[in-house]
């Protein structure tokens, strides 16, 4: 099993930016890429930010250009860099980790307000 803890969320007014980190433990060795989607009130969960194994990374069209997503190999965490936010983006944030044979995992979420 992999276990996901995310931190970072929180209230930032607009223009604002926020970094949220997503540390994975446990059966690491699986995972084949991690991520971060997000929530908001009403609304269906999206895909914000992904990196494969091989570096790669996928962004919302919405984020494109404002947020950034990293990781670091040695401490098995996952950064999303978020700049320039709107209101729009807030949400609960969740940081999801795929793995060979073990399906998806999720952390418990972390919120992200963006408000004056």
């Amino acid at each position: 099993q992999v276990q996901l803890v995310e931190s970072g969320g929180g209230l930032v007014q607009p223009g604002g930016s926020l970094r949220l980190s997503c540390a994975a433990s446990g059966s690491i060795f699986s995972i084949y890429a991690m991520g971060w989607y997000r929530q908001a009130p009403g609304k269906q969960r999206e895909l914000v930010a992904n990196i494969i194994s091989g570096g790669s990374t996928n962004y919302a069209d919405s984020v494109k250009g404002r947020f950034t997503i990293s990781r670091d190999n040695a401490k098995n965490t996952v950064y999303l860099q978020m700049n320039s936010l709107k209101p729009e983006d807030t949400a609960v944030y969740y940081c999801n980790a795929e793995t060979e044979g073990e399906g998806g995992y999720w952390g418990q979420g972390t919120q992200v307000t963006i408000s004056s």
